[in-house]
C-alpha cells in the first residue's frame, strides 16, 4: 500500500473517510494520556493540554493503525514530523488549522511518531491537544538515557536557517531541527532540552543598554517552564542533563557596546547556578559562530576565566569549546545567521569534541 502524507485542509475529510470505510472508528487521545511521551519543558496546568514555548520540544507516541492526526490550538506554529521511516516533513498550524494529518495510508500495524516543535513559541503560545488515531495508542515510548541541555540564543533556536542573508526573521524560516544542537542530540541518540530565545544574552540582550537587562536576560528567565510566563517555575528534578551546553555572548557583545566586567560576572554567576542545579553534569562553555575579532576575543577570555576558576576550585567537569567562526563559504541564513550547512558544520565540530574530550560514544 502506498504511503502518503495529507495536507492540513484534508484532515476533516480524511477522518470522515476513515469512519465510513474502516472497521476501526477514529479515537481521540488527549495530550495528558499516559502513553504519550514528551521531551522538553511542558506545562500541564491546563487539563488535557500540553503547553510549551521552547524550540526542540518533542511529542512521541507509538500507535496501531493506518492514520494519525494531530490536534493543536490554531496558530500554534511549525513542527517537524517523523513517522516510522518516512522522510521528515515540516507542518504548520496556521490561523485556521486545528487538525493536521501526520500520516495516512500506513500499513495496518504498529507505528511510531515523533513531532518536534521547531520555532520559538513565546509569542504565539502553542498548545497540543492530542492525537486522533484509527486504532490505539500503544505503550509509552522509551526515551534515551543520555540527556543534553542547550542554553542559547538565536543560533540554538535555528533563526533563519531556511532563509538567506537578505531575509529577515519569520517563523517560516526558523527550524531548530536543523541546528547543531538537534543534530548533535540525534547523532548520540540523546534527549535534549533547548532553553533558547533569539536576542537573549547572559547579562544584556541584543542592542540593550551597556548596563545590562537583568530582568530580561537568560539568568532571569531560566527558571520558567514557559519562557514568557513567570508564574510557573520549572522543576529541575524532572530532567537532569548529563551535559549542559552554554552558548551565549553573541547578543551581549552586539553593536560593540558592552561591559567586559559585567559579561564575566554574568557568566560566573550563571555557571555557578548551573553547577548548583546539576552537581554532576558536565558543563561545556561555548562561543558561537557569529562573533569575530574583539567581541570573540572578549567572550573567549571571559569563558576561559570562568572555566579556569572552576577548575582551581576542584570542578573538573567544566569544558571549553569554540565553534569555528562562519566566513560565508557555506552561505548565510536570515540576517546573516548560520545557514543550514553552517549548522551542520557546527554539529560535526561539536560531535568530534564530545567524542574526543568527554568520551561520549554514539
Amino acid at each position: 500500500m502506498k504511503k502518503a502524507y495529507l495536507s492540513a485542509f484534508a484532515a476533516v475529510a480524511a477522518l470522515i473517510s476513515i469512519s465510513c470505510n474502516s472497521n476501526n472508528t477514529p479515537q481521540f487521545f488527549s495530550a495528558d494520556n499516559e502513553n504519550i511521551a514528551y521531551i522538553g519543558r511542558i506545562s500541564h496546568t491546563k487539563q488535557g493540554v500540553a503547553r510549551f514555548t521552547y524550540p526542540g520540544t518533542q511529542i512521541l507516541a507509538n500507535f496501531n493503525g493506518s492514520q494519525i492526526t494531530m490536534k493543536c490550538k490554531p496558530n500554534s506554529g511549525y513542527f517537524m514530523v517523523e513517522v516510522d521511516d518516512l522522510e521528515p516533513r515540516k507542518i504548520n498550524f496556521g490561523q485556521q488549522d486545528s487538525l493536521i494529518v501526520l500520516a495516512d495510508s500506513l500499513p495496518h500495524g504498529n507505528h511510531s511518531a515523533r513531532i518536534m516543535y521547531v520555532i520559538e513559541g513565546y509569542e504565539i503560545k502553542p498548545e497540543f491537544y492530542g492525537f486522533i488515531i484509527d486504532g490505539e495508542l500503544l505503550e509509552k515510548p522509551q526515551l534515551p538515557l543520555l540527556k543534553f541541555e542547550f542554553i542559547g540564543n538565536s543560533i540554538t533556536c535555528g533563526y533563519g536557517v531556511e532563509g538567506t542573508a537578505d531575509d529577515h526573521f519569520e517563523y517560516a524560516t526558523e527550524n531548530h531541527y536543523h541546528t547543531y544542537a538537534a543534530l548533535t542530540a540525534r547523532y548520540f541518540d540523546a534527549q535534549h532540552h533547548a532553553i533558547a530565545r533569539s536576542g537573549i544574552g547572559i547579562y544584556r540582550n541584543y542592542g540593550a543598554p551597556i548596563e545590562g537587562t537583568p530582568s530580561e536576560c537568560m539568568p532571569s528567565r531560566y527558571h520558567q517552564t514557559l519562557f514568557a510566563d513567570s508564574t510557573e517555575t520549572w522543576n529541575h528534578t524532572l530532567y537532569t542533563p548529563d551535559v549542559v551546553f552554554l552558548n551565549l555572548g553573541t547578543n551581549d557583545t552586539s553593536l560593540n557596546t558592552y561591559d567586559c566586567d559585567k559579561l564575566l560576572d554574568g557568566y560566573t554567576t550563571f555557571t555557578a547556578r548551573l553547577r548548583q542545579t546539576y552537581p554532576n553534569a558536565k558543563i561545556v562553555l561555548l562561543t558561537g559562530s557569529m562573533m569575530s575579532e574583539k567581541a570573540l576575543d572578549d567572550v573567549k577570555k571571559a569563558l576561559d576565566t570562568v572555566a579556569d576558576n572552576m577548575k582551581q576550585n576542584g570542578d573538573e567537569n567544566v569544558y571549553r569549546f569554540d565553534f569555528e567562526p562562519q566566513n560565508g563559504s557555506l552561505g548565510y541564513g536570515s540576517d546573516w545567521h548560520p545557514s543550514m550547512a553552517q549548522q551542520k558544520k557546527m554539529g560535526d565540530e561539536l560531535i568530534k569534541f564530545l567524542e574526543e574530550n568527554l568520551k561520549i560514544k554514539k
